[in-house]
C-alpha cells in the first residue's frame, strides 16, 4: 500500500486524515438529518434552502447542504394554487397601500379567506397578517363563510396587538360586514381594499403557506383536527419559521430585534404597486 500511495503522490497519513475527517463529517451529517427530521415534523412544508437557514449548520455550506439534502430525498412536492373563496360585496374602499413605505409593526394588516377540504366537506379559515413582521396576528377556522368568523379573527388580533393604521383585504362581503367595519373604525383604522390578487399578495401567500407547508402534510381528518392543526401551524409559523427578508429571523425574533433599533436603523419595505 505504501508503494501505491507513493505512486499516486500522497502519503498514508494524508489518506488516514481524510478518512477521519470523512467519518466526522458523516457523523455530523447524521445528526443534522435528525434535526432536519424534527424540523420537518413541526414545519412539514419547509423547503431545503429555508431548512439550511433555520438549522444553521456550521460544518457545511448552503450549496452543499441543498445538494446533499435534495439527494437524500428532502425535496418537496408542490401542489397547484388554490381557488379564491370570496365574493365581492357591493361596498368597497379604495386601495390605500400601493407603493407606500413602512418600517414598523401595526401599520398595515392584510387579511384573506381560504378553504380547506376534509373528506367531502369544505371548511374555511381567515388569517390576518402584519405585513411588516409577517406575523399572523389573528385567525379563525369555521364551517361557514359568514362575516362573524372574520370578526372573531379581528378581535383576536386586536387583543394582543396595537390596532393597525390600515386594514387591507380583498372586496369580499365578509370585510364589509357592518360589525367588522365598525370595529375597525372605532380603532381609527383606515380601510383599504384590493381589486386584484396581486394587491392582496401578503395575505394570499399566508393561505398557501399554511395549507401547503403544514396542513397538506398533516392531513386533518376531522373539523376538530383541522382547528387544532391550524393553531399549531400558526404558532410554528410565528415562532419558528425564518424569513429571508427578516434577516433569516422568525416573526417573533424580528419583532424583538426591531425593538432594539433606533428609528433610522429600522428596515423599510415598500408595498408592491402594479401600476409602477
Amino acid at each position: 500500500m505504501n508503494q501505491f500511495y507513493e505512486g499516486i503522490g500522497i502519503s498514508k497519513q494524508t489518506v488516514h486524515q481524510y478518512a477521519r475527517r470523512q467519518t466526522v463529517f458523516d457523523h455530523r451529517l447524521m445528526q443534522l438529518m435528525e434535526e432536519a427530521d424534527d424540523l420537518r415534523e413541526d414545519h412539514p412544508g419547509c423547503g431545503v434552502e429555508k431548512m439550511y437557514y433555520t438549522l444553521k449548520p456550521d460544518f457545511i455550506g448552503r450549496d452543499r447542504f441543498v445538494d446533499t439534502f435534495m439527494q437524500l430525498g428532502y425535496r418537496l412536492k408542490r401542489k397547484k394554487n388554490y381557488s379564491r373563496t370570496t365574493i365581492a360585496g357591493k361596498i368597497y374602499y379604495p386601495n390605500k397601500i400601493k407603493g407606500i413605505e413602512i418600517n414598523a409593526p401595526s401599520v398595515i394588516w392584510q387579511s384573506d379567506i381560504t378553504y380547506y377540504r376534509v373528506g367531502d366537506k369544505f371548511y374555511y379559515a381567515v388569517f390576518i397578517i402584519d405585513v411588516y413582521t409577517k406575523k399572523i396576528v389573528g385567525y379563525e377556522v369555521s364551517d361557514h363563510m359568514r362575516g362573524t368568523a372574520n370578526l372573531k379573527a379581528l378581535k383576536m388580533a386586536l387583543k394582543d396587538n396595537k390596532a393597525p393604521k390600515i386594514h387591507h383585504s380583498d372586496r369580499g362581503s365578509q370585510y364589509t360586514y357592518k360589525s367588522y367595519i365598525d370595529l375597525l373604525k372605532s380603532n381609527t383604522t383606515t380601510i383599504s381594499m384590493a381589486l386584484s390578487a396581486q394587491d392582496n399578495a401578503y395575505a394570499e401567500r399566508i393561505n398557501r403557506t399554511i395549507k401547503e407547508e403544514y396542513l397538506d402534510h398533516w392531513k386533518p381528518q376531522t373539523f376538530t383536527q383541522l382547528k387544532s392543526q391550524v393553531k399549531k401551524a400558526v404558532k410554528n409559523y410565528n415562532s419558528k419559521r425564518s424569513h429571508g427578508h427578516l434577516g433569516k429571523r422568525n416573526s417573533e425574533e424580528f419583532i424583538n430585534y426591531w425593538l432594539t433599533l433606533e428609528p433610522e436603523e429600522r428596515p423599510v419595505i415598500t408595498i408592491f404597486d402594479n401600476e409602477n
